[in-house]
């Protein structure tokens, strides 16, 4: 069967064709970014098939319900208002980072205690402690959509694998000369990225715990980096003002994003891979083509530090989050604003749109995080209650579960 299972990736944006080809595992992407309720789902179908081979007839219903579950989302109504559903004291240390799995039952904490725990969001009961790591535990993550690995990044210059159902530990990765400081794996799971304050990147194997490739360019800490939703590029950002994008299989360079004139803060690739977008201290987010490495376009209008930026999932709006403690809302195609989020009281260091694109969370230094119409500007909540700033916020995949982590030291469920 050449595509033995059929992945999906993004939200209303697309499907993904996972497949074996010479033994090897391809990906395609087929995307949906019309789709609306209005949409004929078995002529979409039957257009799709037109010119994908790889849906055969047996796998056409699959493709249908999959679209259906999609459009389906679309319609589902987006007035939910949030109300505080637990307050978890989830390390005696400073928490460091907090991560949904895709479906949002569980979640994890990172933390200073040089522990990462798996919480259920239900209950709010502890399900397992992940013990091993001789420093700070920093960067962490689920292994989305299967989250049935978790990957932790360390100050201890490791970077472990584990069991999300047993809380065992698969593998070690040492190779790292110092602090890691961002992780990702990529949309396959077959790999781990990690990111250094040695000034270098590198991917490791899942499945034999060996390192696959270093990615070796950059002349300072690499603070952010991201996979492309094909898993073939994978972008990094580092303090040395630059971006780098890079093939996965070679480890080769293949452009130097050169324009920002300060440390780089955030990058993200859109859901298509067609556009790369970067927030820097400089005070503005730069778009970039990801075939040739062109800047597209330099968004600007705020007046301190970008500290974090996001496309929504159909990648035609960029979300920036600033020191300012505004946000803005660009249009990627038109690259203008139509959006200034406008409310906060301290810097924004997180920003996210739902799944659905119909909402925008941000976290900040003033103790709450706020949802935000991102076409309106309007915003809709304030979740307050957190008794320091807010440095991490995340929606489940549905949409309708928030988890913020505050300095306070507390993880907060918001549903």
């Amino acid at each position: 069967d050449p595509a033995r299972r059929i992945l999906i990736f993004g939200d209303p944006s697309g499907i993904i064709l996972e497949y074996e080809k010479g033994g090897e595992l391809k990906t395609k992407s087929i995307d949906l970014l019309d789709l609306s309720q209005e949409t004929d789902i078995c002529a979409l179908v039957e257009e799709i098939k037109k010119t994908e081979p790889l849906i055969t007839p047996p796998r056409t219903e699959q493709v249908k319900q999959l679209i259906q579950r999609l459009q389906e989302k679309l319609g589902q109504q987006d007035d939910h208002r949030f109300f505080l559903f637990k307050v978890l004291r989830a390390h005696i240390l400073p928490l460091t980072n907090v991560a949904f799995n895709k479906s949002g039952s569980s979640f994890i904490t990172g933390s200073y205690d040089r522990t990462c725990k798996i919480w259920d969001t239900a209950s709010g009961e502890e399900l397992h402690m992940l013990e091993g790591h001789r420093n700070v535990v920093y960067a962490i993550a689920f292994n989305n959509p299967y989250g049935d690995k978790i990957a932790t990044g360390s100050f201890d210059k490791t970077c472990k694998l584990w069991s999300a159902e047993t809380g065992k530990c698969f593998h070690t990765f040492r190779g790292h000369t110092a602090e890691i400081v961002c992780l990702s794996f990529n949309p396959q799971s077959t790999l781990v990225a990690t990111g250094s304050m040695d000034n270098t990147a590198k991917l490791w194997d899942i499945q034999t715990g060996e390192e696959a490739v270093t990615l070796t360019g950059h002349s300072a800490e690499i603070i952010s980096l991201s996979f492309n939703t094909t898993g073939d590029k994978i972008i990094t950002g580092s303090f040395d003002h630059t971006v780098s994008l890079w093939d996965v299989q070679s480890g080769r360079r293949v452009h130097t994003l050169i324009g920002h004139r300060g440390e780089i803060s955030s990058v993200q690739f859109n859901w298509d891979c067609s556009l790369i977008a970067t927030g820097s201290m400089d005070k503005t987010c730069m778009l970039w083509d990801a075939n040739n490495g062109k800047r597209l376009a330099t968004l600007t209008g705020h007046e301190e530090e970008v500290l974090d930026v996001c496309f929504d999932y159909t990648g035609q709006f960029i979300a920036t989050a600033s020191a300012d403690g505004t946000a803005r809302v660009y249009n990627a195609s038109s690259k203008k604003c139509i959006a200034k989020l406008e409310g906060h009281e301290g810097e924004i260091s997180k920003i996210c749109f739902s799944p659905q694109g119909s909402r925008i969370l941000t976290g900040s230094a003033d103790k709450t995080a706020r949802i935000w119409d991102p076409y309106t500007g309007r915003c809709l909540q304030v979740l307050e209650g957190h008794l320091d700033e807010i440095f991490s916020c995340a929606f489940n995949y549905e949409g309708n579960t928030i988890i913020t982590g505050s300095k306070d030291n507390t993880c907060r469920i918001w549903r």
